[in-house]
Parts: C-alpha cells; structure tokens; sequence
C-alpha cells in the first residue's frame, strides 16, 4: 500500500444518498440539502492494507461496508477551476470506506468513523478511465451486495475537486473519496468483505471480532 496524506470523504454526493434522507433533509438544523460538500476525514490510524483485517469492535454486530472512488492528488490544488482540475490527479484508487452504523447524518461521527483500519485502500492507478462513469460495487462473501454507478454523483469528480480546493489547498498524495451510495451494506465477523470499481480493481479484507 503507497503513502497515503490525508484521506477525504464526501457526505450526500450520490442522490441516491440525498434521497434516502427524505423530508428529514428540511428539518432542523439545516433545513434544505446542501449546498457545498460535507467533508469528513479518515485519519492516518484508519488506513488498512488489502488483505488484511477489519476489526469489528467488542459489542458491535456488523459494520457498513461503504465503496468509494478515490481521487489521488499529484500535485498541489488550490483555487482549482473545473475544467482543468483532474489534472491535479496522479491517479484513482478503491477505498472501503468502513463505518459502524449511525443514524445522524450532521454530527461528527468519529467513533463511527476513524476506527483503527477503517478504511482499506488499493495502489494509486493511472487516471486514464472516466471518474464520471464507472460501476463501483459492495461484496460480501462474493455475492454483490451494493450496485452504483459515478453518473449518480452529485458533484462529480472535477467540480467536487473544484469546490473543495476553493478553501483548502491538498498536497500530494491525498485523497478526495467521491463519496458512498446508499444502500452500504452490513458485514459481520467472519465475513470476506470487497470493494471494486469497474477498471480500477478490487480491495478486499476479511472481519475479525476484536477480542482486545
């Protein structure tokens, strides 16, 4: 597994997503769908190697299996315009963006998410096929579980780089993860877990019960 920097995700970008959230998307605090990406980072502690395990944590039953295209940074982005910014990119990767289930889409989940080995992450590939078309897919004991395509993201590729760097400058060698479909499934100990995106490849782990 390359050195990775800081690893991004994105809430709410498939409108599979957004959709599922019904009329609570209305509702306080907020009161209307977003209107700039919600980020949220997976830190250094979180990042896993394929083939190795995922810990499900003492008394948790299963964990959110979350398959997410990654935009590997190549060189430094800031204040980028749409049109040029995939030429910011070393590359694409396959990231299983791991959490335990949670019910409250605008609360910092950190224990949710940044658990030790929560995010299995593949090798850096060149950044030759279309970010805006590709089939990314949840497996579980090899039956697909979860079916999505990037033509459902909201802010696809170049435009989400775009807004993201109008704040923040991202160094080589982060990740901006393009976002989870609805629809994650659950996976329990014992349980061979994949994630893969048509060209790009296949990340699988299996999960350990944590007896620690």
């Amino acid at each position: 597994m390359p050195a990775y920097g800081t690893v991004y995700g994105c809430l709410l970008n498939y409108r599979s997503a957004l959709a599922a959230l019904g009329d609570a998307v209305n509702a306080p605090p907020y009161q209307a769908p977003p209107k700039a990406p919600i980020l949220y980072i997976k830190p250094p502690n979180t990042l896993n190697a394929p083939g190795a395990p995922i810990m499900l944590p003492r008394g948790v039953e299963a964990v959110e299996i979350g398959p997410a295209l990654g935009l590997v940074i190549g060189r430094t982005a800031c204040r980028l315009a749409e049109a040029d910014a995939l030429d910011h990119l070393a590359g694409y990767t396959v990231i299983n963006d791991v959490t335990l289930p949670h019910a409250s889409v605008y609360r910092p989940a950190i224990a949710q998410r940044c658990r030790d080995g929560f995010c299995p992450i593949g090798p850096v590939l060149p950044a030759t096929a279309d970010p805006a078309a590709l089939t990314v897919r949840a497996l579980i004991n090899g039956d697909v579980r979860l079916e999505a395509s990037t033509s459902g993201l909201i802010r696809p590729a170049a435009r989400l780089l775009a807004e993201v760097t109008a704040f923040m400058t991202l160094e080589p060698g982060d990740v901006v993860h393009v976002g989870v479909p609805h629809g994650a499934p659950l996976a329990r100990a014992g349980d061979r877990v994949a994630v893969e995106i048509a060209g790009l490849g296949r990340v699988e782990n299996h999960i350990v019960e944590d007896e620690a």
